[in-house]
């Protein structure tokens, strides 16, 4: 059955490629933002123009969507007024959380839905798990939560820092960071993987007033994952282990990005959305996964390669520090 379907945002990492498969699934589909991308919407789509904020937002719950996909909320403050606006003008809300919020370290090491929001060193997940509370006690607006963990289309997947300048690194022959010592297993999930499933929750009744993740069913330790960065850039990749302790006494800012997110193991069960959504599969190859991000990186370095700046020199005097341990 044809839905007519709002995304906020929709041009995005995660949110582009599903955009195109509710598209393609029929559904009538209209987009939501400031109109900044570039990747140009697909044919049929409607394109709204406007601010989160902006009276132009209010005005969208006239148009009552089957489905409304906040995609660029996360702040509770954002979703205080998403409930304002569309309860009882939608018939199901879904608000992209992340699947960061899990506690760290996970007291099991397969995180499904049961496992608790909890992440006491990042305020970008804390923001999220209040998001999703102010849901869950709200009146009038039937939500879905679904939480993407590391999903990836236009960026590489790195562990902390800039993905541009790493590569950059990577293809000058200088030393990259992997925090511990690389084993460490993480998920990574294509967007136009992810976009099946998400999609195939709108108007699931099953779907209402429950969580569901949204991942891969298969990790990848970080070594592997950098070194098949590196040879899709035709390089070898110069990895320097550097305990997580350690990398954020030099930078407190990666305190949320490591200790909070990537520093632990991410295996998820994801048979509850595939209960809802129907079976899915997702690449596992490392070559498929990072194809299109390594397209991408190729495009923006051939226009703006990065110089050499402050996260260079932290990262040598690391790399240094780290060599001259023995």
């Amino acid at each position: 059955m044809a839905l007519n379907v709002l995304f906020i945002g929709g041009t995005g990492q995660i949110s582009y490629p599903c955009v195109e498969r509710a598209v393609g699934e029929g559904h009538r589909v209209s987009v939501y933002n400031r109109g900044l991308r570039g990747d140009p919407l697909p044919a049929g789509v409607t394109s709204i123009t406007g601010e989160l904020g902006s009276a132009a937002y209010a005005d969208l719950a006239k148009a009552n969507y089957d489905v409304v996909c906040q995609f660029i909320a996360f702040t509770p403050d954002q979703i205080a007024r998403d409930i304002e606006v569309f309860a009882g003008h939608c018939g199901q809300y879904i608000f992209i959380s992340s699947a960061s919020v899990y506690e760290k370290p996970a007291c099991h090491y397969v995180i499904t839905e049961k496992t608790p929001a909890i992440n006491p060193y990042w305020p970008y997940s804390q923001a999220k798990i209040a998001c999703e509370e102010l849901l869950m006690a709200s009146k009038g607006l039937a939500w879905t939560i679904v939480r993407p963990s590391h999903t990836v289309r236009t960026g590489l997947p790195i562990m902390m820092g800039d993905s541009d300048v790493m590569a950059r690194r990577m293809l000058d022959g200088e030393p990259t960071i992997v925090a511990g010592d690389g084993h460490t297993p993480w998920t990574l999930t294509r967007s136009v993987d992810f976009a099946v499933p998400f999609v195939g929750l709108f108007g699931k009744q099953a779907a209402l007033n429950e969580i569901f993740h949204i991942t891969s069913d298969r990790a990848h330790i970080w070594d592997d994952i950098q070194k098949a960065v590196a040879r899709l850039l035709g390089v070898e990749a110069k990895i320097v282990h550097v305990p997580t302790d350690t990398l954020i006494k030099y930078n407190p800012d990666w305190i949320g990005p490591l200790v909070g997110d990537k520093a632990w193991t991410a295996i998820f069960d994801n048979s509850k959305v595939k209960r809802v959504a129907g079976d899915f599969t997702c690449a596992e190859n490392l070559e498929e996964i990072l194809a299109e991000p390594i397209m991408h990186l190729k495009r923006r370095l051939s226009k703006n390669r990065p110089p050499k700046g402050e996260l260079d020199a932290l990262i040598d005097r690391i790399c240094a520090a780290q060599g001259a341990l023995g």
